[in-house]
């Protein structure tokens, strides 16, 4: 069942749960949100672009009806989709032309020692494993521009402005993204040396701590402007293992 935000007749927003996958990728046969797009909203099946994909020596065709942006598996969320042609192409030359603002909230291994700061950093795929993105000279192929804001909101372990990489030590903070890539953010703070917290790929040796047992990264809101000529910001809820997290940096262990 999706979770509905906001619906009128050319979007949906969506606040995506941890644990599904936008769409599939030609190999697995889990259920995906795609799958519940096309059971609710049957007409949405001819929207957007189908990604073909190769596997193996075949060609594969992956259908994304109304797909505009994607959430990594783990990620909860907010999400736009289109419900329509026009709505979709509208949304693409959006994100293309970055007039989408999107924020996210983060609980990172460690304490950043900035307050606030930017992250220019090019991405490509890792030359280690296929699963992951990396930056500079860990990786491979085309590298495309990355960018990345983020604000410190509080401090968990340690004192203000001291920074720290040791276990038991936390930065929960608003991260904004400029540019869309793969695994951006996850990248971008792995690059910092102080990784998400929780996330099995980038940081397979650091313990699930804070209560959290998937990827510490929430969708929080979405702005941009609609076919109706306005501005609209949309924002997602945080999901319980979010809320306990920043329970518990209130309750004195914040600094």
């Amino acid at each position: 069942m999706l979770k509905i935000i906001y619906e009128d007749k050319d979007v949906i927003v969506i606040n995506k749960p941890s644990g599904l996958i936008v769409h599939g990728d030609g190999k697995s046969k889990e259920k995906t949100l795609v799958d519940d797009l096309i059971k609710e909203y049957p007409k949405i099946k001819n929207v957007g672009e189908v990604m073909e994909v190769s596997i193996g020596k075949e060609l594969v065709s992956i259908p994304r009806p109304g797909i505009v942006h994607r959430l990594d598996k783990e990620t909860s969320g907010v999400m736009i989709v289109a419900k329509t042609q026009k709505a979709f192409l509208f949304l693409k030359e959006a994100f293309k032309n970055h007039d989408v603002k999107k924020t996210y909230h983060a609980f990172l291994n460690g304490s950043l020692k900035e307050s606030k700061g930017t992250v220019v950093a090019s991405i490509g795929r890792s030359r280690s494993d296929v699963r992951k993105w990396s930056t500079g000279k860990s990786a491979r192929g085309e590298l495309r521009d990355a960018e990345t804001s983020f604000e410190v909101i509080s401090r968990i372990g340690v004192l203000e402005n001291k920074g720290s990489t040791e276990e038991g030590t936390y930065t929960y903070l608003k991260v904004i993204p400029k540019t869309g890539r793969t695994h951006q953010l996850r990248v971008h703070f792995k690059y910092l040396n102080h990784p998400i917290v929780s996330d099995s790929i980038y940081a397979p040796d650091r313990k699930n701590s804070l209560g959290f047992v998937r990827l510490a990264l929430h969708a929080q809101s979405i702005e941009l402007d609609l076919l109706d000529g306005k501005k609209h910001i949309f924002e997602a809820p945080f999901p319980t293992d979010f809320k306990k997290a920043i329970l518990f940096a209130k309750k004195g262990l914040m600094c």
